[in-house]
């Protein structure tokens, strides 16, 4: 008897091909130094080298003429200043941002310390659960002035308002004065749907001509 074995051929697993190392963009560092600024573009020197140059979007600071700045060349002609090393104190530090800007700090708190602080645009939008603003002197200049608000308060020593006209609403009006409540117009109306009350220690009543008192029943004492 005779037998047959058979016999299978199991391939040899390959190994994997590894990718061929990667190379990045080639970039030269130099330092230069702004010769002029025109129109977003700067010209900077290092060196017998001049070139222009673009701002990153990284570097805040916005270069100025004079600047000692850190220049990246990623091309034969293209070059981007990433910072600003060095500038003279009397140039003006300004920090430029293009489109939309948020500030975001996460757990802490945002605090702008200067000897004056300026605020210019179009408009100003403060949403804050709550606002405090202490100072010794404040003047608020505005064509319109709108407050809004569900109970306000207004506490002082002196209160003094200058107006062409002034118009008045509300649906209760109370008003207690400790000393004198004292008013002078040329023409004072008085006037109430249901009932008119005066009412004091001493009343007087003075006229230089006329004194004139008109009703279907006139009561004194």
């Amino acid at each position: 008897m005779s037998s047959s074995v058979k016999t299978s051929k199991r391939s040899t697993p390959k190994p994997p091909t590894l990718p061929s190392q990667a190379t990045g963009t080639p970039a030269d560092w130099c330092v230069g130094v702004v010769s002029e600024v025109k129109q977003g573009q700067y010209t900077v020197i290092s060196g017998k080298l001049r070139a222009r140059a673009s701002s990153a979007a990284s570097c805040l600071l916005e270069p100025a003429k004079g600047d000692s700045v850190a220049c990246l060349r990623v091309a034969p002609d293209e070059f981007w200043i990433l910072a600003v090393l060095q500038r003279e104190q009397t140039t003006e530090q300004v920090l430029r941002c293009q489109g939309d800007t948020r500030w975001v700090v996460e757990g802490g708190t945002l605090t702008l310390e200067a000897r004056e602080t300026r605020i210019r645009g179009e408009g100003l939008n403060v949403s804050v659960q709550h606002a405090q603003l202490a100072t010794d002197s404040a003047d608020v200049v505005g064509r319109q002035f709108r407050l809004i608000g569900g109970t306000v308060k207004v506490i002082g020593s002196v209160l003094s308002t200058v107006m062409d006209r002034v118009t008045h609403f509300s649906k209760h009006y109370l008003r207690t004065t400790d000393g004198v409540d004292k008013v002078s117009a040329t023409h004072i109306e008085c006037e109430a749907s249901q009932l008119l009350r005066m009412q004091g220690e001493h009343t007087l009543v003075n006229a230089s001509k006329l004194v004139k008192a008109r009703g279907s029943q006139i009561h004194f004492g």
